[in-house]
């Protein structure tokens, strides 16, 4: 399968933070969602891939290509949502289209105003005027209307409502059916990447924890629930963090066919990518 995005090694070193050696492939045709606590690395994964800082270690390819040499061209192939917006406050939505038929070469202003009109977006205000959803809509039609080939995307359903959120999702499992196009996608509303995701890749304090798909996450990962004396018959080795509460323990197993042929605990629940990240970040080894 081939990777239309692939990180070698990222490092980025700041005073009190750390991105160390993040390796990560993404296949044509598939999402990947970005999962981890604010402060993770996460943004900063998404901005040292586009090269908005320079990174102190590492190589990214997108499309075959080096980033770092090849920037204006790939460029050219990217759509992004990032937190922080390039559009000035004081444009409109016909500014916005006069400015972007300038800057990429495969505009398509009938495509930009279907997207206005689909996201129901006033053409008479100006980006200051939005609310944060309509911000977040706008931002998103401008990254899907020159035809990219990737899209790498920070919170995007973040502030929309959960029907705008659907539509939206839509959108993105649309854009990937000829699978040629992919999605890079961070976002903390983890049931959209249990939605639309087809792998996972999970940062913690600037480490890369896993990358799996996500199908297998939640296929077999679950969490076991058990008495202190069953605990501590368990075998370190068999789980990957555990959580101590008032009268049990929530104990995260990579594997519940094999945890169960192993121990006699009757109860093992299936999980959530967010159960997982938790235990992940919270529990006790």
């Amino acid at each position: 399968m081939e990777n239309i995005l692939e990180v070698q090694n990222l490092c980025k070193k700041y005073s009190g933070f750390e991105l160390k050696n993040i390796n990560m492939e993404l296949p044509k045709g598939m999402i990947m969602g970005l999962i981890g606590e604010n402060g993770a690395g996460k943004t900063t994964t998404i901005k040292s891939i586009l090269n908005i800082i320079n990174i102190d270690n590492g190589n990214i390819k997108i499309l075959g290509l080096e980033m770092a040499k090849n920037e204006k061209k790939i460029k050219e192939d990217i759509g992004t949502v990032l937190d922080d917006s390039f559009l000035s406050e004081y444009l409109n939505i016909t500014d916005i289209n006069k400015i972007m038929k300038n800057i990429y070469k495969n505009w398509d202003e009938t495509l930009y105003f279907k997207y206005i009109e689909q996201f129901k977006l006033p053409k008479d205000k100006i980006f200051r005027e939005y609310s944060s959803g309509m911000k977040m809509k706008l931002k998103i039609a401008v990254a899907l209307s020159h035809h990219p080939k990737l899209l790498i995307l920070d919170e995007p359903t973040s502030g929309l409502d959960p029907v705008a959120r659907n539509d939206i999702l839509d959108i993105f499992q649309d854009f990937i059916q000829d699978e040629e196009h992919s999605i890079l996608v961070s976002s903390h509303i983890t049931s959209d990447l249990e939605h639309i995701a087809d792998y996972i890749a999970f940062i913690d304090d600037g480490k890369l924890i896993f990358t799996k798909p996500k199908d297998e996450l939640l296929e077999n990962y679950g969490i076991a629930k058990c008495s202190e004396e069953e605990f501590k018959n368990i075998d370190k080795n068999d789980f990957i963090k555990y959580k101590k509460n008032r009268y049990e323990y929530d104990v995260l197993i990579e594997n519940k066919s094999e945890f169960k042929r192993k121990y006699n605990i009757e109860i093992i629940d299936k999980t959530s990518i967010e159960e997982i990240m938790l235990i992940y970040i919270k529990g006790e080894k």
